[in-house]
């Protein structure tokens, strides 16, 4: 292996301008080690989340004369780091992360160390609402030697995410590197990497990452993570031995590492990370983001002037300035949920919503194969987001959506398909391919309900909708009516509806008040639709079959022989799900995330709220009062407990939150405090959180029982703001994220989250986010947003 001195070694790169310290370190050719640690993902609490705003242009994205280029890149934040970040499709990562390390002469601090963070926006109003995704990131340290203020956004002309770093101190012999964990084409193995001329390189077959500074290298190595990456040295000496220019022909989990010198108080160093399909595509793309500059990159990403980006997007959101009085943050949370779910929609796929730009509990899932995470489609959680943008003035991208679902739709031409056609895949990749292919009823009829939804608000004409019925809409209702044979990979069922292979949490089979709410809703949207285009026989069958299912909802999903042990309960209540069509028999459900089975009768959630939601049943209606007591019961052991109440320092009241169900195993481990099958299987004492979206379900169960009770008074609105749109609010994290679960006192803290904190499951969830949205238009309006006045006028009840 081929010795020569640093100096040389930079001077042969041609990227020396000359070190401010004394060097001693040798260079080394190949960087031993392969293949380097085993690779994990990310941190998945979130926050922050960014890309480049970019228009449609004819309901799609391509580059014109207004916008450009289409950047195709996005980063997240956590842990005061930026984390993984895509390039390509939304979900396929090209990092872990990327980091700073501040090195003086008797100390070593990486980012990742125990620092006091803090994350701001860059771009905000007069309000301080966040007015784009350009964040400020300040990580002091605790023993006050400095302070690292990032500023972190994408360049919307080029594949390019653009970081700014100025170091605060008082001390002369700081100097500041960079490290970086490339995870080239979704996976942390298979990479090889190089010191260039022009920076540092990675790349796994056609896809390319490189870095390269305003400020040029005064040390630039690579190696394998773990072994020969020089982080444990630079920790234990303040110095490198050894860099290596290559990772020769081995591949692996790789990892850069570059210092830029001495760094002054005060002086901003610009970097860019860029992506392409060759390494002098990236780093032309580098390039040019450098060469345009910080102030020019960010005002064109926040959109000032004429540039057109996220300040342009919330001015075409007109709503939002009226629904600015319903919140009781002034907006903030408002602006940003419009663009964290703008943000999570694919720019290859135009109108390809994913349910979060995160994989949950990633710190403890490997990444030695590519994998989406919730950087996929689900149907459920895509009608969510849909109906979000809807309510916020975005119906343009409601609609390229809804023309979006037919991709995943089941049909003779889907690959794998033995079976029947019309329903609608479980999860898949933002360009249809397959992943999880379980049936889920209430996914197959809610894309008729946001074709509905699209058709009363005029953006589907007659023209349109007649269309979309033949060719999507009419093929799913004839399966929510007759079922089929689910024949694909490896699934091989007869659905029978409402029976639903899988209910909205993806784990049983049975009767679910939840499921069949959204089934009947979607028949009788479909009825409605289908007699506008002159189809009579279906319009008629659809009608007929929906209120056939509404004549069994209490017959087969509302108990009244309940042996929940609630000190509030009278045996009647509504169950979560049941396997047989009798709610009162003694049936086990399956187990579920190490959970064992166990009577129905004694699991609820809030899925029968439901049904009053899209106008099945009034918020009145017995069975759903008779729900109530068990649902809200606190007293209630915590396995079977679904309702929890949340303080916040410095808040006056409480706050209600809730589990998915009761014995939902979905979450950390109670005796260990370790993630979700953090040891690549289930344990036994795994436990779901609460979800702060169940806190916007019941302010809008809340708001339809007032409002179908007569006249809504301004009292009664502003409870429910300053409990279900306030409590959804202080769920927020600092960069005013939305997570999946919170955490909620129960069992072993090991990650020391607070009361009522975003967990590592998954954050932002677009489905919060999307909860939130609505549930501000639904205060504002005084009417539940996702309502169905057809339904409950056909159901006369």
């Amino acid at each position: 292996m081929k010795k020569i001195s640093i100096i040389s070694a930079l001077a042969l790169a041609g990227n020396l301008v000359g070190c401010s310290q004394p060097v001693t370190q040798s260079v080394e050719s190949v960087a031993p080690g392969a293949p380097g640690d085993k690779p994990f993902w990310a941190y998945s609490g979130k926050t922050g989340i960014g890309t480049s705003y970019e228009a449609y242009h004819e309901g799609r994205y391509s580059e014109n004369e207004v916008t450009g280029p289409v950047s195709k890149v996005w980063f997240s934040i956590a842990q005061g780091i930026i984390t993984e970040s895509m390039f390509g499709l939304i979900h396929e990562a090209q990092i872990r992360d990327m980091q700073f390390v501040v090195v003086g002469d008797d100390f070593t601090v990486t980012e990742k160390d125990a620092l006091d963070v803090s994350v701001d926006y860059l771009y905000k109003d007069s309000q301080g609402r966040p007015l784009s995704l350009a964040y400020k990131v300040v990580s002091k340290d605790p023993k006050g030697r400095f302070s690292l203020e990032k500023h972190i956004f994408t360049d919307p002309d080029s594949q390019t995410l653009f970081v700014r770093s100025i170091l605060h101190t008082q001390r002369t012999d700081l100097q500041l590197y960079v490290n970086v964990n490339p995870y080239v084409n979704n996976s942390g193995i298979g990479d090889t990497a190089f010191v260039a001329k022009e920076g540092l390189v990675a790349h796994e077959a056609d896809k390319y990452l490189t870095l390269q500074a305003s400020k040029p290298f005064a040390l630039a190595s690579v190696g394998f993570t773990g072994q020969s990456d020089n982080l444990a040295e630079l920790k234990a000496s303040q110095k490198i031995k050894k860099a290596y220019q290559n990772t020769g022909q081995e591949t692996g989990n790789i990892n850069w590492l570059a210092s830029v010198g001495k760094i002054k108080d005060g002086e901003a160093v610009d970097f860019a990370l860029s992506f392409g399909l060759s390494e002098k595509l990236s780093f032309a793309e580098g390039e040019k983001s450098l060469k345009a500059g910080y102030q020019k990159v960010l005002s064109n990403f926040n959109g000032v002037g004429e540039a057109y980006g996220w300040e342009d997007y919330l001015a075409s959101l007109k709503p939002l300035n009226t629904l600015y009085a319903t919140t009781t943050d002034n907006g903030k949370l408002l602006n940003t949920s419009a663009m964290v779910l703008k943000a999570q929609e694919d720019k290859t796929y135009a109108g390809a919503l994913i349910a979060s730009l995160s994989n949950p509990w990633g710190d403890t899932v490997s990444a030695e194969e590519g994998k989406t995470g919730y950087k996929a489609v689900w149907v459920r959680d895509f009608y969510q987001v849909a109906m979000a943008f809807m309510a916020m003035g975005d119906t343009k991208t409601a609609l390229t959506a809804f023309e979006y679902l037919q991709k995943v739709q089941v049909s003779e031409s889907t690959p794998g398909n033995q079976g029947d056609s019309g329903w609608f895949l479980q999860k898949t990749h933002v360009d249809g391919e397959l992943e999880w292919v379980g049936v889920q009823l209430d996914q197959t009829a809610m894309p008729i309900m946001l074709a509905w939804k699209l058709w009363q608000a005029g953006e589907l004409s007659t023209e349109k909708l007649e269309y979309w019925y033949f060719n999507m809409l009419k093929p799913a209702a004839d399966f929510l009516v007759h079922g089929g044979k689910a024949k694909i990979l490896w699934n091989d069922t007869d659905i029978k509806p409402p029976m639903t292979q899988q209910e909205r949490w993806e784990e049983q089979p049975g009767y679910s008040p939840s499921t069949t709410a959204a089934v009947i809703a979607g028949l009788i949207t479909a009825s409605d639709i289908a007699k506008q285009v002159k189809d009579d026989e279906n319009s008629t069958l659809y009608l007929a079959t929906a209120m056939r299912y509404d004549d069994a909802v209490e017959e087969t999903m509302f108990t009244t022989k309940g042996t929940l042990p609630s000190k509030q309960s009278d045996g009647q209540y509504f169950i979560r799900i049941g396997q047989d069509a009798n709610p009162n028999s003694d049936s086990t459900l399956n187990p579920n995330n190490g959970r064992i089975g166990m009577d129905k009768k004694q699991i609820i959630d809030g899925g029968f709220l439901e049904l009053v939601r899209y106008g099945v049943r009034q918020a009145t209606a017995p069975s759903i009062v008779a729900s109530l007591p068990e649902y809200d019961d606190e007293s209630l052991e915590d396995n079977l407990r679904v309702h929890y109440s949340f303080s916040f320092d410095g808040v006056e009241g409480t706050f209600p939150g809730y589990r998915r169900y009761g014995n939902d195993g979905y979450g950390e481990d109670l005796v260990s405090g370790a993630n979700y099958a953090s040891m690549g299987h289930n344990s036994d004492n795994q436990r779901g959180r609460v979800w702060p979206f169940f806190t916007g379900e019941r302010g809008h169960y809340e708001l339809a029982a007032v409002t179908q009770k007569g006249e809504v008074t301004t009292q009664q609105l502003d409870d429910i703001r300053h409990t279900y749109v306030k409590g959804m609010e202080l769920f927020a994290n600092e960069g005013m994220m939305l997570p999946e679960q919170v955490w909620d006192n129960v069992g072993k803290n090991t990650q020391h989250y607070q009361f009522g904190e975003g967990t590592n499951s998954a954050t932002p969830l677009a489905w919060t986010h999307a909860e939130y949205v609505k549930l501000i238009r639904s205060v504002s309006d005084k009417q539940v947003w996702d309502y169905y006045p057809i339904v409950e006028e056909k159901l006369n009840k």
